[in-house]
């Protein structure tokens, strides 16, 4: 077992095992932003390889895109150059005050923060990081939809990709932590090449609409949109043109919220 993150430390093996072609999560996040009139200066925050990142630069929006995986932010100045790239930690970062119109976090980032110090950590960091009315876009899985669900849990889901002419399959197994409130994920990575098997824990904190809504409001945003889809991993999937749903019960959940004009 390893606290590593066989993906996260390869980020041309993460692409090759979550493609997006169509950069549908870019897409789904300038949506968000051109809606409800965000200004042009956005934080990526949790960035990745910077695929997103990339996309709402080339739109014409001036992006940092930041990550804790120096791996991750190497490739995506390889990769994908134009924004700008620095490494930071979701759970308390400083990049400036006011120096966002925009923070986006996007595939369940806001979720490492397991702990209510953590939450708390992140959401002061955005308020200080964005400029008065500014927007915060977010997109995770959602608490609640495992009330009484366990469709997702318990049972192995397998993938399997072949990259660089190597064979891989992983297999992941979800549970719930209720007493944590976290989704813990073990995935048992093996591979066509003689190297041995490689089994990683994660966790993603559970969060459910209300708390979410309830966390936001006391620290000074506005709620304008928290639903179940469409959006970028929903199936349906997202498409320009389709408007916020009004449910909550799905196991995606996204939100967009405004930051208060005056403190």
């Amino acid at each position: 077992m390893t606290n590593a993150n066989l993906l996260t430390d390869n980020p041309e093996l993460y692409e090759a095992r979550f493609p997006d072609p169509g950069r549908l999560a870019g897409r789904w996040a300038e949506d968000c932003l051109r809606r409800h009139g965000a200004g042009p200066r956005v934080l990526d925050m949790g960035c990745g390889t910077g695929r997103d990142a990339a996309h709402l630069h080339h739109v014409g929006r001036t992006v940092t895109g930041a990550d804790l995986s120096e791996a991750m932010l190497a490739h995506a100045r390889a990769r994908y150059p134009g924004p700008a790239y620095v490494r930071a930690d979701l759970h308390g970062f400083d990049l400036g005050r006011a120096a966002f119109d925009a923070v986006v976090c996007l595939d369940s980032s806001p979720l490492y923060c397991h702990t209510n110090d953590q939450l708390d950590g992140f959401l002061s960091s955005c308020r200080r990081a964005m400029a008065p009315g500014g927007l915060l876009v977010a997109e995770m899985r959602n608490g609640a939809y495992f009330l009484g669900r366990t469709d997702l849990l318990g049972t192995p889901a397998v993938n399997a990709f072949t990259w660089q002419g190597t064979a891989y399959r992983s297999t992941t197994t979800l549970t719930v932590d209720r007493t944590a409130q976290l989704l813990r994920r073990t995935r048992v990575w093996t591979s066509d090449d003689g190297a041995p098997p490689v089994e990683q824990r994660s966790a993603w904190r559970l969060l459910f609409p209300q708390e979410l809504r309830h966390l936001l409001t006391a620290r000074g945003f506005e709620v304008l949109e928290l639903h179940d889809g469409p959006g970028p991993r929903t199936e349906p999937p997202w498409r320009e043109g389709r408007l916020p749903g009004r449910t909550a019960d799905a196991d995606r959940l996204h939100v967009v919220a405004r930051l208060a004009s005056t403190p």
